[in-house]
């Protein structure tokens, strides 16, 4: 199973528009990825919070079609 990149992008993009997204596929299996966000909805937001919110915006996919997902989150100015 597992979800392509662009599919990811989409989910961060829709939920963050001002996002600047890199997913890289860790494994080449379309189920371990690495994503590096950076978006202003990030601001005063925790690390945890600002996971949180990713999860959310991949809209029940994370656990299930996608396996794994290592984040490197930041807010921008």
């Amino acid at each position: 199973m597992g979800m392509k990149a662009s599919e990811i992008e989409k989910f961060i993009k829709d939920a963050f528009p001002d996002a600047d997204v890199a997913i890289r596929d860790l494994a080449g299996d379309e189920n371990h990825y690495a994503a590096a966000i950076a978006s202003s909805a990030f601001k005063g937001k925790s690390r945890v919070a600002q996971h949180q919110m990713v999860y959310a915006a991949l809209k029940g996919n994370m656990g299930g079609v996608l396996h794994a997902l290592q984040l490197q989150t930041s807010a921008k100015e």
